[in-house]
């Protein structure tokens, strides 16, 4: 049964966003700084509290200064920075102000004080001014007076009111149909999940107007598009649900445990306060699996997956690498429920400044991970990866922070004969025609990537040679290989002796 447009706005839950603004108000703040580019989005939810407080919205941008929400009247004389101010402290009742990008008229001292004084006015009422911009930066004096605030993704209270008025401005231009049930609506507002409102609402747009309606189809493609934004920011990597069909040789003890604990998401779980599965962490010989069992967590799960490249995390200039990183927890967040791969995390959050003055950067962002690891509350689901298990601090390692730490040794004769079929098939070719058990002998002491590149350099022997691709020719590049374990013996000895008996094993 297909779901008519009016029951997207049936009784949903209160906004939080709306909610932490009322706080604001109510609490006496007289300052709020959200770094955005999402300004209508941020007028549209003072609209409501405004609206739910019984208050006046007024809002000032340099081009038009003060315009009045309710009657849209522009006070001319108010574009300049020192006539608002004025204006303000002649303005009875109280009001909600947004200030866009007011910010960077803060530098004259005559204006900062009477700034100043106003605020410690409102600090007395419930006026309160919401300051809008990016990358802001107050005077001392101001800064004390104001709260910043995350201004996280929309909700999906949010998304889903979009869709209806979006449906409602083109349905009767374009007798466009909404054609998703409520099954389909959940995968639709999960694929506009991660989004800024603008971009939620150009991906709808477009869907309904392509194929004059929204459907089905047009999932995958939003799904696609969210991929897309969310790799051209640099920060994260998105892999779909949908898209990942990666395979994992062996690991039979991980995959159990993964069967156990996804129960953790369940509604059964929530009634006996069962917290969340919060993650695991993969340690051990390298080129052994760590980075594609976070791939095969996703795909057993059907979440989508979210890499973390930790290399475009830092940056140069002072408080942006946190910035980065508290935005990148958002998306993961609001893409929930979804898992986040943090590759090689000992590079990644200890060493992210790949020096020892870089200012305490890698360990402040390294305690935001730990804090936020050890009190979420959403299905965010992270699987790190270690290889230089020693340079790893004791606090991340604890019991607790994790739900599991596993230890990943080179794979077994049986792992290693899954992994042969699975590149085998991969690959267009048929295992049976291969001698695998002859294969897996002969490749002791190799590892998953290595047991890879020699059925990849094999074919293209064969195709050089214009000859049948058959086990001789694996066998020939297998013999070839100086294998990780020829040449760094001694260190994996090492890593086991310390530390395959303190793990659990893959």
């Amino acid at each position: 049964m297909l779901i008519g447009m009016k029951n997207l706005s049936s009784s949903c839950p209160v906004n939080s966003t709306v909610h932490d603004f009322k706080v604001f108000i109510n609490s006496f703040h007289p300052i709020v700084v959200i770094e955005t580019s999402e300004e209508r989005r941020v007028h549209e939810l003072l609209s409501s509290v405004a609206l739910q407080l019984d208050m006046d919205l007024e809002e000032w941008t340099a081009t038009y200064g003060i315009k009045n929400k309710w009657n849209n009247t522009k006070l001319l004389d108010t574009q300049n920075p020192s006539g608002l101010i004025s204006y303000m402290e002649r303005r009875q009742g109280e009001v909600i102000y947004l200030l866009k990008d007011f910010h960077s008229c803060l530098e004259d001292l005559i204006l900062i004080r009477s700034f100043r004084e106003l605020l410690q006015k409102f600090s007395k009422n419930r006026s309160t001014v919401f300051l809008t911009g990016s990358d802001i930066k107050l005077p001392s004096e101001i800064n004390t007076h104001g709260i910043r605030y995350d201004l996280k993704t929309p909700s999906k209270e949010e998304l889903r009111q979009l869709i209806r008025n979006v449906h409602h401005s083109l349905f009767t231009k374009y007798n466009i149909t909404y054609e998703l049930d409520r099954k389909g609506e959940q995968s639709l507002l999960s694929a506009l999940s991660g989004m800024t409102i603008d971009q939620a609402r150009q991906a709808v747009a477009s869907a309904f107007l392509e194929g004059k309606a929204l459907t089905y189809k047009d999932i995958p493609k939003i799904l696609k598009k969210k991929a897309s934004l969310i790799n051209e920011g640099g920060i994260l990597e998105f892999v779909p649900a949908v898209e990942n069909h990666f395979q994992l040789g062996g690991f039979d003890n991980l995959k159990k445990w993964l069967k156990k604990i996804q129960v953790g998401f369940g509604e059964e779980a929530r009634k006996v306060n069962l917290p969340l599965p919060k993650g695991i962490l993969m340690v051990g010989v390298p080129g052994c699996g760590k980075s594609l069992s976070a791939k095969v967590v996703a795909q057993m799960w059907g979440f989508p997956l979210l890499k973390l490249d930790t290399g475009r995390l830092f940056d140069k200039y002072i408080g942006e690498s946190e910035k980065k990183f508290r935005k990148c927890i958002q998306i993961a967040t609001a893409m929930s429920p979804s898992v986040l791969w943090i590759d090689e995390i000992e590079k990644a959050l200890l060493s992210g400044g790949n020096s020892e003055n870089d200012g305490g950067l890698g360990r402040r962002i390294f305690g935001a991970f730990l804090t936020w690891l050890q009190e979420k509350d959403k299905p965010v689901f992270v699987v790190a990866t270690a290889n230089q298990i020693h340079q790893m601090p004791p606090e991340l390692l604890r019991k607790g922070r994790f739900d599991e730490i596993f230890f990943v040794d080179l794979p077994s004769k049986l792992a290693r004969k899954e992994i042969f079929k699975i590149h085998l098939i991969h690959r267009n070719l048929i295992p049976e025609n291969y001698e695998i058990d002859l294969l897996a002998e002969e490749s002791e002491g190799m590892s998953g990537a290595e047991i890879e590149q020699s059925v990849l350099s094999s074919l293209y022997s064969s195709f050089h040679e214009k000859a049948g691709h058959n086990t001789d020719l694996i066998l020939k590049e297998i013999k070839q290989t100086c294998s990780l374990f020829q040449s760094k013996r001694e260190f994996i000895e090492e890593l086991r002796a310390r530390y395959k008996s303190r793990f659990a094993g893959v």
